[in-house]
């Protein structure tokens, strides 16, 4: 790839809160300004410089409710887990007691590696404990248990700001070999019935995500025109494939990655086609590696974020989620609970490595070293 395409693919607007980038700071204007703590927390994360101790708690975390799926998608760690399934869901009161510890949360992703509508009527509880406290709640869906009790209709009540749904072909025959164990009619007609309440319901909160591969790379036009059809306003095209740390599925989705043959002019284009249909066309693209020797250009997780995996063990990012692969320490436990662990030796260590260049082997392949 050539530097003017990277430039190109870099320079491509990134995806938006679904309600609007205004609507997203007055939130956390709100979560600010109803605790005193939280708002010194905040400023202590806004001071902060890689290398100086962590004197604060994260203000974004991802939480996974369940580790398991109904789908087998072909791009997806879930497709080789015996049933589907890595652990037990996290439970309420667990994630209550998660939230209510971890003072500083604006932001939380209510997903990991699975679809969170399997858990049901405790997903909803969730959110809306959450949202009690303005915490701003982003959630995925593969959209096949919409139609079930009403579940479209109790999402949406539960009040989360943004449901990303995963639509990975434009048609029967891409989409169903790509995300095994579907039925593209029913998700199309289930994605109707969730943006026609929101329509109902006058709210902006559902985003149509596209992870785009080898499978789907000539649909791009066609997705969007899917979008429309289904009643999304906003579609978001991810560009490149995670690993999860681990490298069979590296070199399997290497195969099918178009990310070194995408045509940088035509992505563009998309844009205005979209919005000539009322969808906004944004891009997910993790275009160049972290670099060490820079502060700046450190991989920024481990000193403002982490996941939570749905059996309470601490991952260091997202594009691992799974405490199989690496977590840092114990699982957490009632003895000082996640704090305990983002403020103990093991991510003081880690934090550590990556200033110093001495990368752990799960993180090198973010890096150019």
């Amino acid at each position: 790839m050539n530097k003017d395409v990277r430039s190109r693919l870099r320079d491509l607007p990134s995806p938006e809160p679904t309600a609007g980038v205004e609507v997203y700071r007055r939130e956390r204007e709100l979560a600010l300004a109803a605790s005193a703590e939280k708002r010194a927390n905040y400023d202590r994360f806004c001071a902060y410089q890689p290398g100086a101790p962590v004197d604060f708690l994260p203000v974004k975390l991802d939480m996974e409710n369940v580790s398991r799926c109904n789908f087998r998608c072909t791009m997806c760690v879930v497709s080789e887990w015996e049933k589907g399934r890595r652990s037990h869901d996290m439970s309420l009161a667990q994630f209550k007691a998660l939230i209510d510890e971890q003072i500083g949360l604006l932001e939380i992703k209510l997903q990991g590696i699975g679809e969170p509508l399997l858990q049901g009527a405790d997903l909803f509880e969730m959110i809306k404990y959450a949202r009690a406290r303005h915490i701003w709640v982003r959630t995925t869906t593969n959209a096949s248990l919409l139609h079930l009790h009403d579940n479209y209709r109790q999402l949406i009540d539960a009040d989360p700001n943004e449901v990303q749904v995963s639509v990975d072909g434009a048609d029967k025959v891409v989409f169903e070999s790509i995300r095994r164990g579907s039925n593209f009619e029913r998700v199309v007609e289930n994605c109707k019935l969730i943006n026609g309440y929101c329509r109902e319901r006058g709210v902006a909160r559902t985003k149509m995500w596209t992870v785009v591969q080898e499978r789907n790379a000539h649909q791009l036009k066609a997705l969007v025109n899917l979008a429309a059809e289904m009643g999304f306003t906003h579609q978001a095209f991810a560009l490149n494939l995670s690993d999860w740390g681990l490298s069979e599925w590296r070199t399997l989705n290497d195969q099918v990655s178009v990310q070194d043959s995408l045509d940088a002019e035509a992505l563009w284009e998309l844009i205005p086609y979209g919005a000539d249909r009322g969808v906004v066309v944004r891009f997910w693209n993790v275009n160049e590696k972290y670099r060490l020797g820079d502060r700046s250009t450190l991989c920024p997780w481990p000193f403002e974020r982490a996941f939570v995996s749905s059996d309470l063990r601490v991952v260091p990012c997202c594009y691992i989620g799974n405490p199989d692969v690496f977590q840092i320490d114990e699982p957490i436990s009632a003895d000082g609970g996640f704090s305990a662990i983002w403020r103990g030796k093991t991510y003081a260590d880690f934090r550590r490595a990556h200033l110093e260049g001495d990368l752990p082997p799960i993180c090198q392949g973010c890096y150019s070293i």
